[in-house]
Protein backbone atom coordinates (compact mmCIF):
# COMPACT_ATOMS: atom_id res chain seq x y z
CA UNK A 1 0.00 0.00 0.00
CA UNK A 2 2.79 2.45 1.01
CA UNK A 3 4.96 1.37 -2.17
CA UNK A 4 1.84 2.47 -4.20
CA UNK A 5 1.18 5.15 -2.50
CA UNK A 6 5.14 6.87 -3.04
CA UNK A 7 5.01 5.42 -6.25
CA UNK A 8 1.75 8.02 -6.68
CA UNK A 9 3.63 11.04 -5.31
CA UNK A 10 6.69 10.11 -6.96
CA UNK A 11 4.74 10.27 -10.26
CA UNK A 12 2.94 13.74 -9.31
CA UNK A 13 6.68 15.36 -8.57
CA UNK A 14 8.15 14.18 -11.59
CA UNK A 15 5.63 16.24 -13.62
CA UNK A 16 5.18 19.05 -11.35
CA UNK A 17 8.76 21.37 -9.81
CA UNK A 18 6.84 22.75 -6.91
CA UNK A 19 7.39 20.25 -4.62
CA UNK A 20 10.23 19.81 -2.12
CA UNK A 21 9.07 16.49 -0.98
CA UNK A 22 6.22 14.05 -1.01
CA UNK A 23 5.01 15.32 2.32
CA UNK A 24 3.92 18.71 0.45
CA UNK A 25 2.12 16.72 -2.56
CA UNK A 26 -0.06 15.24 0.12
CA UNK A 27 -1.87 18.78 0.24
CA UNK A 28 -2.57 19.22 -3.11
CA UNK A 29 -6.44 18.72 -4.00
CA UNK A 30 -5.88 17.12 -6.94
CA UNK A 31 -4.20 14.15 -4.66
CA UNK A 32 -7.26 14.34 -1.82
CA UNK A 33 -9.81 14.35 -5.00
CA UNK A 34 -8.09 11.12 -6.25
CA UNK A 35 -8.51 9.66 -2.93
CA UNK A 36 -12.29 10.45 -2.51
CA UNK A 37 -13.12 9.41 -5.95
CA UNK A 38 -11.54 5.88 -5.24
CA UNK A 39 -14.09 5.52 -2.14
CA UNK A 40 -16.97 7.09 -4.53
CA UNK A 41 -16.44 5.10 -7.07
CA UNK A 42 -16.22 1.80 -5.37
CA UNK A 43 -19.49 2.43 -3.15
CA UNK A 44 -20.85 3.40 -7.40
CA UNK A 45 -19.85 -0.14 -8.67
CA UNK A 46 -21.41 -1.43 -5.36
CA UNK A 47 -24.44 0.22 -6.43
CA UNK A 48 -24.71 2.51 -3.08
CA UNK A 49 -25.18 5.46 -5.39
CA UNK A 50 -26.34 7.98 -2.12
CA UNK A 51 -23.51 7.04 -0.37
CA UNK A 52 -21.34 7.02 -3.56
CA UNK A 53 -22.75 10.96 -4.05
CA UNK A 54 -22.27 11.89 -0.70
CA UNK A 55 -18.73 11.53 -0.83
CA UNK A 56 -18.54 13.13 -3.73
CA UNK A 57 -20.20 15.99 -2.39
CA UNK A 58 -17.84 16.54 0.10
CA UNK A 59 -15.04 15.98 -1.90
CA UNK A 60 -16.13 19.19 -4.40
CA UNK A 61 -16.77 20.99 -1.13
CA UNK A 62 -13.13 20.27 0.08
CA UNK A 63 -11.00 20.22 -3.08
CA UNK A 64 -13.10 22.79 -5.64
CA UNK A 65 -13.13 19.38 -8.05
CA UNK A 66 -15.63 17.32 -9.27
CA UNK A 67 -15.81 13.83 -10.32
CA UNK A 68 -18.51 11.72 -11.02
CA UNK A 69 -18.18 8.24 -8.65
CA UNK A 70 -18.97 6.38 -12.14
CA UNK A 71 -16.25 8.18 -13.53
CA UNK A 72 -13.31 5.10 -14.30
CA UNK A 73 -9.76 6.45 -13.65
CA UNK A 74 -6.37 4.46 -14.55
CA UNK A 75 -2.94 4.75 -12.05
CA UNK A 76 -1.12 7.93 -11.48
CA UNK A 77 -3.64 10.34 -12.40
CA UNK A 78 -3.17 14.03 -11.69
CA UNK A 79 -5.18 17.17 -11.72
CA UNK A 80 -2.64 20.13 -11.35
CA UNK A 81 -4.40 22.96 -9.19
CA UNK A 82 -8.19 21.91 -9.54
CA UNK A 83 -11.20 23.45 -10.29
CA UNK A 84 -12.17 20.15 -13.07
CA UNK A 85 -15.25 18.80 -13.68
CA UNK A 86 -14.78 15.17 -14.84
CA UNK A 87 -18.54 13.70 -15.88
CA UNK A 88 -20.02 10.41 -15.50
CA UNK A 89 -18.95 8.01 -17.91
CA UNK A 90 -15.29 9.67 -18.42
CA UNK A 91 -12.87 7.06 -18.73
CA UNK A 92 -9.63 8.13 -17.92
CA UNK A 93 -5.95 5.83 -18.60
CA UNK A 94 -3.02 5.84 -17.04
CA UNK A 95 -0.65 9.05 -16.34
CA UNK A 96 -3.10 11.50 -17.39
CA UNK A 97 -2.60 15.24 -16.46
CA UNK A 98 -5.10 17.52 -15.69
CA UNK A 99 -4.29 21.13 -14.97
CA UNK A 100 -7.00 23.53 -13.91
CA UNK A 101 -10.51 24.54 -15.11
CA UNK A 102 -11.04 21.75 -17.20
CA UNK A 103 -13.99 19.98 -18.25
CA UNK A 104 -14.45 16.45 -19.35
CA UNK A 105 -18.30 16.86 -20.24
CA UNK A 106 -20.92 15.46 -21.96
CA UNK A 107 -23.56 15.46 -24.30
CA UNK A 108 -27.37 15.56 -24.36
CA UNK A 109 -28.41 12.15 -25.96
CA UNK A 110 -31.32 13.08 -28.86
CA UNK A 111 -32.60 9.67 -27.77
CA UNK A 112 -33.48 10.39 -24.06
CA UNK A 113 -30.97 7.53 -22.99
CA UNK A 114 -28.18 7.30 -21.01
CA UNK A 115 -25.22 5.37 -22.00
CA UNK A 116 -21.42 6.81 -23.43
CA UNK A 117 -21.58 10.64 -23.13
CA UNK A 118 -17.95 11.64 -21.54
CA UNK A 119 -14.81 11.18 -23.41
CA UNK A 120 -11.95 8.62 -22.95
CA UNK A 121 -9.01 9.68 -22.31
CA UNK A 122 -6.04 7.28 -23.52
CA UNK A 123 -2.63 7.07 -21.11
CA UNK A 124 0.03 9.52 -21.13
CA UNK A 125 -2.60 12.42 -21.83
CA UNK A 126 -2.39 15.78 -21.18
CA UNK A 127 -4.93 18.50 -21.10
CA UNK A 128 -3.89 22.13 -20.49
CA UNK A 129 -5.82 24.64 -18.53
CA UNK A 130 -9.00 25.76 -19.21
CA UNK A 131 -9.83 22.83 -22.14
CA UNK A 132 -13.33 21.58 -22.61
CA UNK A 133 -12.83 18.07 -24.30
CA UNK A 134 -17.14 17.46 -25.11
CA UNK A 135 -18.94 14.03 -25.93
CA UNK A 136 -17.88 10.17 -26.22
CA UNK A 137 -14.95 10.96 -28.27
CA UNK A 138 -11.26 9.56 -27.85
CA UNK A 139 -8.15 11.11 -27.12
CA UNK A 140 -5.65 8.97 -28.26
CA UNK A 141 -2.44 8.21 -26.18
CA UNK A 142 0.14 10.79 -25.67
CA UNK A 143 -1.68 13.15 -27.32
CA UNK A 144 -1.48 17.17 -25.65
CA UNK A 145 -4.70 18.73 -25.78
CA UNK A 146 -3.79 22.55 -25.69
CA UNK A 147 -4.93 25.34 -23.37
CA UNK A 148 -8.42 26.55 -23.80
CA UNK A 149 -8.84 24.48 -26.60
CA UNK A 150 -11.93 23.37 -27.26
CA UNK A 151 -12.50 18.99 -28.66
CA UNK A 152 -15.09 17.88 -29.79
CA UNK A 153 -13.40 14.94 -32.25
CA UNK A 154 -11.64 12.17 -32.25
CA UNK A 155 -7.94 13.31 -31.31
CA UNK A 156 -5.21 10.89 -32.90
CA UNK A 157 -2.24 9.27 -31.00
CA UNK A 158 0.52 11.71 -30.17
CA UNK A 159 -1.61 14.95 -31.81
CA UNK A 160 -1.88 18.51 -30.08
CA UNK A 161 -5.01 20.34 -30.66
CA UNK A 162 -5.33 23.72 -29.93
CA UNK A 163 -7.95 26.77 -30.74
CA UNK A 164 -12.01 26.67 -30.78
CA UNK A 165 -12.66 24.12 -32.35
CA UNK A 166 -9.58 22.58 -31.70
CA UNK A 167 -6.97 21.66 -34.85
CA UNK A 168 -3.81 19.84 -34.95
CA UNK A 169 -0.98 22.22 -34.77
CA UNK A 170 1.50 22.01 -37.11
CA UNK A 171 4.11 20.34 -35.48
CA UNK A 172 4.66 16.76 -36.68
CA UNK A 173 4.16 13.82 -33.60
CA UNK A 174 8.03 12.17 -33.84
CA UNK A 175 9.82 15.68 -33.84
CA UNK A 176 8.46 16.97 -30.33
CA UNK A 177 6.88 13.56 -28.83
CA UNK A 178 9.29 13.85 -24.91
CA UNK A 179 8.11 12.08 -21.77
CA UNK A 180 6.31 15.29 -20.45
CA UNK A 181 4.98 18.49 -21.92
CA UNK A 182 3.85 21.11 -19.52
CA UNK A 183 0.57 22.45 -20.01
CA UNK A 184 0.04 19.84 -23.15
CA UNK A 185 1.80 22.53 -25.36
CA UNK A 186 4.97 22.42 -26.96
CA UNK A 187 5.49 26.28 -27.21
CA UNK A 188 9.08 26.07 -28.53
CA UNK A 189 8.85 23.53 -30.91
CA UNK A 190 5.26 24.57 -32.03
CA UNK A 191 6.23 28.12 -32.71
CA UNK A 192 10.17 27.34 -34.49
CA UNK A 193 7.88 25.11 -36.49
CA UNK A 194 5.36 27.60 -37.47
CA UNK A 195 8.57 30.23 -38.13
CA UNK A 196 10.09 27.97 -40.81
CA UNK A 197 6.85 27.23 -42.40
CA UNK A 198 6.33 31.12 -42.82
CA UNK A 199 9.71 31.40 -43.98
CA UNK A 200 9.72 28.76 -46.79
CA UNK A 201 6.02 30.76 -48.00
CA UNK A 202 8.06 33.80 -47.64
CA UNK A 203 10.83 32.71 -49.82
CA UNK A 204 8.55 31.04 -52.31
CA UNK A 205 6.14 34.42 -52.53
CA UNK A 206 9.68 36.29 -53.50
CA UNK A 207 10.83 33.99 -56.11
CA UNK A 208 7.18 34.47 -57.99
CA UNK A 209 7.45 37.84 -57.32
CA UNK A 210 10.50 37.59 -59.00
CA UNK A 211 9.58 35.52 -62.10
CA UNK A 212 6.63 38.12 -62.94
CA UNK A 213 8.76 40.79 -62.73
CA UNK A 214 11.56 39.38 -65.18
CA UNK A 215 8.42 38.20 -67.55
CA UNK A 216 7.21 41.91 -67.34
CA UNK A 217 10.26 42.83 -67.87
CA UNK A 218 10.46 40.64 -71.23
CA UNK A 219 7.44 41.89 -72.55
CA UNK A 220 7.98 46.04 -72.42
CA UNK A 221 10.15 45.95 -74.88
CA UNK A 222 7.36 44.16 -77.09
CA UNK A 223 4.55 46.75 -75.95
CA UNK A 224 6.97 50.11 -76.56
CA UNK A 225 7.56 49.09 -79.72
CA UNK A 226 3.82 47.71 -80.84
CA UNK A 227 4.27 44.47 -81.45
CA UNK A 228 3.32 41.57 -79.83
CA UNK A 229 3.17 37.82 -80.07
Amino acid sequence: MLERLFAYLDSVKARDPAPRSRWEILTYPGVWALFYHRIAHWLFEAELFFLARLVNHWSRMLTAIDIHPGAKIGKNFFIDHGFSVIGETAEIGDNVTIYQCVTLGGTNPTNGKGGKRHPTISDEVIIGSGAQVIGPITVGRRARIGANAVVTDEVPEGATMIGMKARSTLVPAEEYLREFVPYGTPCEDAEGNRIDCFEKLEGELRALREEVASLRAAQEPRRLSGTGD
